[in-house]
């Protein structure tokens, strides 16, 4: 795979028309506000197995080969499991997202330079308000986000289908065009591309030998990802002087 194109570094390298123009800042959660080594993904990933092997009756080798196929094929394995075997949603996104987030570190500095942006900062991720509240009040952050779209938002249509954003987009009112979208897979920068929106790649370190560990960066290389960063604080940190423009 071409190594992705890196962003500018410096401050004033950033602070054209790329970002000047943000009135809405859109952060993907798992693996975006909080780095991959956390492995909260690890526990999700061990409950979904689990419940799969409840819900379907089946063993555990099965119930793994089951939910990873559905990943693949449907963006998420809950959306497989409601399109192909019917199941309620409610109760999947509950016990999968009981977890422990005390692998997260509180990260106040990530707070502040998230807070300094100028405009409605939000949420958009697949899984739960309650997961993403979970995570957000361990990292110390809950206090700079003005809004959580989840899974249950999207109607369970889940990124990276195009239908996800657009019902992002009508429920929160944001203009597209002044909008910059965050996130640790590639491939869910396409539709925020195509609908306008300024992206940025957060890059998850190098891909790993599971295939979601893989998915992170395919297509990594495309054009419909304009900004590439293996740190996410000290990217806005590098927005500080388009934030005080902007507020000005």
């Amino acid at each position: 795979m071409p190594e992705p194109r890196l962003p500018p570094t410096d401050a004033a390298a950033l602070a054209g028309r790329s970002f000047s123009h943000i009135e809405n800042w859109i952060f993907d959660l798992d693996n975006t506000l909080y780095p991959p080594s956390c492995d909260l993904f690890a526990q999700v990933d061990q409950r979904m197995t689990a419940f799969i092997g409840r819900f379907l009756d089946v063993d555990a080798a099965e119930a793994r080969r089951i939910q990873k196929d559905f990943y693949v094929e449907h963006g998420t394995t809950l959306s497989g499991l409601m399109k192909v075997h019917g199941l309620a949603p409610a109760a999947f996104l509950q016990f999968v997202h009981d977890i422990d987030v005390s692998a997260v570190t509180p990260d106040a500095a990530m707070g502040a330079a998230i807070g300094r942006l100028p405009g409605r900062k939000l949420i958009f991720t697949n899984g739960s308000v309650a997961h993403a509240e979970n995570v957000i009040r361990r990292l110390g952050i809950e206090h700079v986000f003005d809004g959580i779209y989840d899974i249950v938002t999207a109607r369970y249509e889940p990124k990276p289908r195009r239908g996800a954003y657009e019902r992002l987009v009508e429920v929160s009112g944001i203009d597209p065009e002044r909008a910059a979208m965050f996130e640790d897979i590639a491939r869910n920068l396409e539709v925020p591309h195509a609908l306008g929106m300024t992206t940025v790649w957060v890059r998850p370190g190098p891909p790993g030998p599971e295939r979601h560990q893989q998915i992170s960066h395919e297509g990594a290389d495309g054009a419909h990802v304009h900004h590439v960063t293996d740190d996410l604080r000290a990217f806005l940190d590098a927005l500080a002087p388009v934030a005080s423009a902007t507020a000005e």
